[in-house]
């Protein structure tokens, strides 16, 4: 059984591990892997052995955002679910509640997460063949939705995280700030949920070109225009880079919500702030996902165009150039492994 590993920094190889061919725990179910969308955070431990505080100290199978099929028969809301039935996967097993703080399981300290480094030992992901999966953790893809566009579920799940974070999107003008794969989700995801325009911006017109096959997008390249001020009720900011934070604020409208979702830089950094009081508008972070991957099931089942955030698909055996691939936003937005 085929499964691929990052060893390190720049270290990643496909090796052959023992096959699962049984199992003795009935918590459990075996699912043969059909895609797996390669993800930020594995292409930062490519690059860098670690993506934020979770650095690799063993060996490590990538992979959160994935479709299969089951290979037993299994329960599943009160009824059987059969071998051969098309899955996705919610890739985190939640830590401990904290009673004084709200319940926000997403972000409970001690939890675990597919293809995560962050604790010993190493949470092991789906980039193989064949793997084990707890029973609460399936989730059985509509009818209508293919397991390519399955393996989307997750995440478009951190777009819905962020719209249902800033109170919903319909009928509300929408920013999406950065075009890269979350960028991309969120506005096909803000689109279909009914916003009354979406308009994503980026500095690079190759994934903005991108957005206009996801629905009726406006893009918005910003090193050629500026973001018009006091215009979007909703703001999702995708990019992480501090710039974009400071022009959030500006193109924020009067008591609109500004939601957090790329992943900020742990260092001092000037961000202008100064609209917030006069705006009273609303700055919030946004961490992964609960429960909104059922949701993000029904959005691709509604909208398939969003499945054209997929730009390559490559079989495991050409794992390198996918990761390659992936690591260019010029070239790429979601790249798949497929086995």
């Amino acid at each position: 059984m085929k499964a691929v590993f990052i060893n390190g920094k720049e270290d990643i190889e496909l090796r052959d591990v023992e096959t699962l061919n049984s199992h003795e725990d009935d918590t459990k179910v075996l699912i043969e892997v059909k895609y797996v969308g390669i993800c930020g955070s594995d292409l930062h431990y490519l690059a860098e052995g670690a993506s934020g505080p979770a650095v690799i100290r063993e060996p490590l199978t990538p992979g959160h955002e994935l479709s299969g099929i089951l290979l037993e028969d299994m329960e599943y809301q009160g009824e059987t679910l059969p071998k051969g039935t098309k899955v996705t996967v919610h890739p985190a097993t939640y830590g401990e509640k904290i009673e004084r703080l709200p319940s926000n399981p997403e972000v409970w300290p001690n939890g675990a997460y597919l293809g995560s480094a962050r604790y010993l030992p190493h949470q092991q992901g789906a980039m193989v063949e064949k793997m084990l999966v707890d029973k609460s953790q399936i989730l059985a893809l509509p009818d209508k939705v293919s397991l390519k566009l399955g393996a989307l579920a997750e995440p478009l799940s951190v777009g819905m995280h962020a719209i249902n974070l800033a109170g919903g999107v319909k009928d509300k003008s929408v920013l999406v700030s950065g075009a890269g794969p979350i960028g991309l989700l969120a506005a096909g995801a803000a689109y279909t949920l009914g916003a009354k325009s979406v308009t994503i911006t980026d500095m690079l017109e190759e994934p903005l070109s991108r957005a206009k096959d996801m629905g009726d997008i406006k893009t918005l390249n910003i090193k050629e225009n500026d973001v018009p001020e006091d215009q979007y009720d909703v703001i999702l900011e995708c990019s992480g880079a501090t710039p974009a934070i400071s022009t959030a604020f500006k193109a924020v409208n009067i008591g609109g919500v500004i939601i957090q979702v790329g992943n900020l830089q742990d260092k001092a950094a000037p961000i202008n702030l100064s609209p917030i009081n006069i705006k009273q508008a609303t700055y919030r972070g946004c961490y992964r996902f609960n429960s909104e991957i059922e949701d993000a099931l029904k959005v691709l089942e509604k909208n398939e165009k969003i499945g054209n955030v997929v730009t390559q698909t490559y079989h495991i055996e050409a794992y390198k150039e996918a990761f390659e691939v992936a690591a260019n936003s010029r070239l790429s937005s979601k790249v798949m492994i497929a086995f």
